[in-house]
């Protein structure tokens, strides 16, 4: 395999959040020696860095080490030349979302305040002009909405998010010319899935239990919530024991999510020191969602909607907003990009090994 050397891909990462300089790092292999994931044989992270530095496009796009780190921030605090390698996998990985998209658009979003804005604004005035052509009548809309998220999620999952997971294996796995036998695929198959619901090699960071536990908490609370919502029917249902569980779904989610707003807005943490806009995004909107849905089912208990129409049409573009933008093109794919990475990287063992 050919390797593109780019002399401006160090400042084209910038674009993506690290506005430390890439050069100051001149490889004293600390943030390799107090890094927990840091393997035998691995030099993560600095072979992630080095390749940025040298401009080793290709060999950069196919590495998945980026996705393995979990940002615990001891590498940036140990640093004895302030390179901030922490930032530095950051940007990483919102590049490599970048080259997986097809679409292009999360390299846009990304990288333009302006557009992201922009597109938020739109979303907001479509789903407005629903509710003006339905006249803003209550059950209506509520039908719209509910049919809208079950059609949101298909065709983001099966238009976006699919193809860009293709395009992953192929510049991981299959561009790299990886022969790895078919049973280590399925044998893989379990390790990938408790990877993707538990995290759970980020309790290999120190003194990372509490934000493990944080994060396992957000992600249970949110499939509850998307399952209650969408396919419970938690606004039109009177089953009781299905309004409870939306309630505390949506009641765990933006208690939790709030913390990590204060976390960011308080930067007390190497983690929370850099904040791109899309950081905001998810963690903002992750607790709008939640807490939009949880007040919209209290008006509905007390027979208040009818009223207030206003705030269901302030939860529907919350979760427009979310299902179309952030989902496919933000900060959430990271979460199922880390999934795969891992996956992938052990199928990359195999292949060593074939």
């Amino acid at each position: 395999m050919s390797t593109v050397v780019n002399p401006d891909l160090n400042k084209k990462l910038s674009k993506f959040g690290n506005k430390s300089e890439w050069n100051e790092c001149f490889h004293c292999g600390n943030c390799t020696a107090v890094c927990s994931l840091t393997e035998d044989g691995n030099l993560f992270p600095r072979k992630v860095i080095r390749q940025i530095q040298m401009g080793l496009k290709d060999k950069f796009i196919s590495n998945v080490d980026p996705w393995l780190c979990y940002y615990c921030g001891e590498c940036s605090e140990t640093c004895p030349r302030d390179a901030n390698p922490g930032e530095m996998m950051m940007s990483a990985r919102r590049y490599l979302t970048s080259v997986y998209d097809w679409t292009g658009l999360s390299g846009l979003l990304y990288t333009s305040l302006p557009a992201l804005i922009i597109a938020f604004i739109v979303i907001a005035v479509s789903i407005f002009g629903v509710g003006f052509a339905k006249q803003f009548n209550v059950d209506s809309i509520m039908s719209f909405g509910h049919h809208f998220e079950k059609y949101a999620i298909l065709s983001v999952f099966s238009l976006i998010i699919l193809p860009n997971i293709f395009r992953m294996f192929w510049f991981t796995i299959l561009k790299e010319k990886t022969k790895v036998p078919l049973i280590s695929y399925i044998k893989g198959t379990w390790d990938f899935i408790l990877h993707m619901f538990t995290q759970k090699n980020s309790l290999k960071c120190e003194n990372n239990t509490f934000r493990w536990l944080e994060h396992l908490v957000i992600v249970f609370g949110y499939l509850l919530l998307l399952f209650t919502t969408v396919f419970l029917n938690w606004f039109s249902t009177e089953n009781t024991f299905i309004i409870w569980l939306g309630y505390i779904a949506g009641g765990v989610i933006f208690v939790f999510t709030f913390d990590f707003i204060l976390s960011r807005i308080r930067k007390n943490k190497e983690i929370n020191k850099y904040s791109h806009p899309s950081d905001w995004l998810f963690v903002i909107w992750l607790f709008l969602m939640a807490f939009t849905a949880f007040l919209v089912r209290v008006f509905i208990d007390t027979d208040l909607l009818s009223n207030n129409l206003w705030l269901y049409m302030v939860h529907l573009i919350v979760i427009a907003q979310w299902a179309i933008l952030i989902v496919p093109f933000g900060k959430w794919m990271h979460f199922l990009y880390r999934s795969f990475a891992i996956y992938f990287a052990n199928l990359k063992k195999t292949g060593l090994n074939v």
